[in-house]
């Protein structure tokens, strides 16, 4: 029996298996799978995905939001975080949290086998930004609230 909102099952939403980087970071991160789970449920203020990061893959950048907290949830499988602090294993029932603001550069790499299930929770500054400490790439958003990467001497992509 197929739920209704408020209620949702994961697998009905459309995984999106894109990304805005430009190359040479779309291939370290693709192929994975996002699924919006905040925006099939309506939600504005909360952006919700349960990410799906392949055998070999990094989650995005080592990076740190301007604007937006970011929670992680691991819910399947396991992945590394990295931060500016070093190494550590997440496995299912871990997570970790990373407040606006706060320049510690952090992303997941899925080491493992097997394909890593996550949930990334954040709320939807529209004056976010986001800055890559290991990387040539700045993130900004331009006209009508589009992210615009570019180097960091401001040259675009």
């Amino acid at each position: 029996m197929p739920l209704e909102k408020p209620a949702l099952d994961p697998s009905t939403v459309a995984p999106r298996s894109t990304s805005g980087y430009p190359e040479p970071f779309r291939s370290r991160v693709l192929p994975r799978e996002k699924r919006a789970l905040g925006d099939a449920l309506g939600l504005t203020k909360i952006g919700v995905n349960l990410t799906t990061l392949m055998p070999g893959k990094e989650s995005s950048m080592r990076h740190h939001h301007t604007r937006e907290d970011e929670l992680i949830f691991v819910v399947e499988g396991e992945v590394v975080l990295v931060t500016d602090g070093g190494e550590e294993t997440l496995v299912a029932g871990t997570c970790c949290a990373f407040p606006a603001g706060v320049a510690d550069g952090h992303h997941l790499i899925n080491r493992g086998d097997a394909p890593a299930r996550y949930l990334e929770i954040s709320n939807r500054d529209p004056e976010d930004g986001a800055s890559y400490p290991d990387v040539d790439l700045v993130l900004t958003r331009g006209p009508g609230g589009v992210f615009v990467y570019s180097h960091k001497d401001g040259t675009p992509y």
